[in-house]
């Protein structure tokens, strides 16, 4: 029963799709929805795109490890996303781009698309990997696949209808899994699974005082949490790709808010999860397996089916997510950028972009055969983009003495210590974060103040954007 469940909703997301591509008439429409989302469908996708495998079922997982405390890397993304919201995300939608590399060259003129470019690709394309590497767990689970059958067939849906209808069939498939992912984890598998542990008092009697503690996971782990996961949601491409599909500055501010309250309640949520499953599975080894597993022990075959609905839509969400960031940045920022390419026609550019997420689509697929480890996916692709780009993004939106040369060098630094600290000290040690961007922030100020100032002109005509916004004709071309 619950495999028929599923099955629907998979064929589903791809009608959506189909749905989807007839909206998808010009590149605008494909890559930002046209910019036209109103509050309840931008809140519902802002929250589904940044809730994904590693949010649900490595927060489960988490949960499971360390009980309550498990939340604080959910908790981090709900922080992030609420500091872009209110801080940077009415600015970021006035601009008018495509990407968070023609945002750098707005703001510093042009010379940093390349590097900024390749940084931001890996960074979305190893995002969409770790929510491809959670179907493995699932589809074990259903149908007792291996694990790259699994990445195959989910991956293959997820490119399909991202290919459909680009951003408008993300959208509309991002919104339903929103609201498949709520019901499901919130008013059937957390309630449930608390009471089939026995309640509050039972867990508490049963497991170690530790489980029941905010910190119990680490200080530093926390910090760790805040400082990649955090700092990462404020300058994302599939995060400021969403940003931008708002209809207004009003609507990327409070309906960003609205997703950063939500991911605070689905990373307690998904703890709680994880500790009540401590109590009924007590050895499972892998706790990215927990979350299946509980599901099949704790519900009836229907609910079971749209509870593991609700995790493929968390997945599904964030894999489509970055799919169609990755392709965007891939042909905006780095092909374009190494061939010199103008733009076509609206349909030439839409059948274009098609084929960049085919490709990109692809990729995802033979990475998430390798990389088995949600988390481990997960802070690769964090750190790379915090370490690399943290620095340049928040230094061009905050403070004008910022120049080029010092972007680039702090770019290049950053990324670099970071990728060599992680070889050095592992996947998952903390320091790597910290010496990157330490590092990055010293190049910055240092070259920056060092360097001739930017151009007048190229500042008054980022004021410009930030104060006013841009003409329909702007958009298409954000270079001065």
């Amino acid at each position: 029963m619950e495999i028929a469940v599923i099955v629907i909703y998979l064929a589903a997301m791809v009608g959506i799709g189909f749905w989807g591509r007839a909206r998808a008439r010009s590149e605008s429409d494909f890559l930002v929805a046209g910019r036209r989302l109103g509050p309840l469908l931008y809140s519902g996708t802002m929250a589904a795109v940044v809730l994904g495998g590693a949010s649900t079922i490595g927060g489960v997982g988490l949960g499971y490890q360390h009980g309550i405390s498990g939340m604080w890397l959910v908790v981090a993304i709900g922080v992030g996303i609420c500091v872009l919201s209110l801080a940077f995300a009415g600015k970021i939608q006035r601009l008018g781009v495509y990407t968070v590399t023609q945002m750098l060259e707005l703001r510093y003129g042009r010379g940093g698309n390349l590097v900024s470019g390749i940084i931001m690709m890996f960074y979305a394309l190893f995002l969409a990997t770790t929510s491809t590497v959670a179907y493995g767990t699932i589809f074990k689970a259903l149908f007792g696949f291996d694990t790259i059958p699994s990445v195959l067939l989910g991956g293959g849906i997820v490119i399909a209808y991202s290919i459909l209808g680009g951003m408008w069939s993300i959208t509309l498939t991002d919104f339903v899994q929103f609201v498949i992912k709520t019901i499901g984890i919130f008013l059937i598998l957390l309630p449930v699974v608390i009471s089939k542990a026995g309640g509050f008092g039972a867990m508490q009697s049963t497991l170690d005082p530790s489980y029941f503690s905010l910190t119990s996971i680490g200080g530093d782990m926390i910090i760790t949490y805040f400082v990649i996961y955090g700092f990462g949601l404020l300058i994302g491409q599939d995060i400021w790709q969403r940003v931008f599909t708002a209809r207004t500055p009003e609507v990327a501010r409070w309906g960003g808010l609205t997703a950063g309250v939500y991911c605070l309640a689905y990373g307690a949520a998904g703890a709680l999860v994880g500790t009540a499953a401590k109590v009924l599975l007590p050895n499972v080894d892998a706790k990215d397996d927990v979350f299946a597993q509980v599901v099949e022990l704790s519900l009836h075959p229907i609910l079971a089916g749209l509870v593991l609905a609700a995790a493929l839509s968390a997945v599904m969400s964030t894999s489509s997510g970055c799919l169609i960031a990755s392709a965007t940045v891939a042909n905006k920022d780095v092909v374009s950028t190494i061939f010199k390419r103008s733009a076509g026609d609206a349909q030439a550019e839409v059948q274009k972009n098609r084929i960049y997420i085919l490709v990109m689509g692809v990729a995802m697929l033979i990475l998430a055969c390798v990389l088995p480890d949600v988390i481990s996916a997960l802070t690769v692709a964090y750190n790379i983009l915090v370490g690399g780009l943290l620095i340049a993004i928040l230094g061009g939106l905050v403070w004008k003495r910022g120049t080029l040369a010092g972007a680039l060098a702090s770019m290049a630094v950053g990324a670099v210590v970071t990728v060599v600290s992680m070889i050095i000290m592992g996947l998952l040690a903390n320091q790597p974060i910290y010496y990157g961007l330490l590092s990055s922030l010293v190049v910055y100020v240092v070259v920056s103040l060092l360097t001739k100032p930017t151009d007048p002109a190229i500042l008054a005509e980022w004021d410009r954007r930030v104060r006013h916004g841009v003409r329909e004709d702007e958009m298409v071309n954000p270079a001065h």
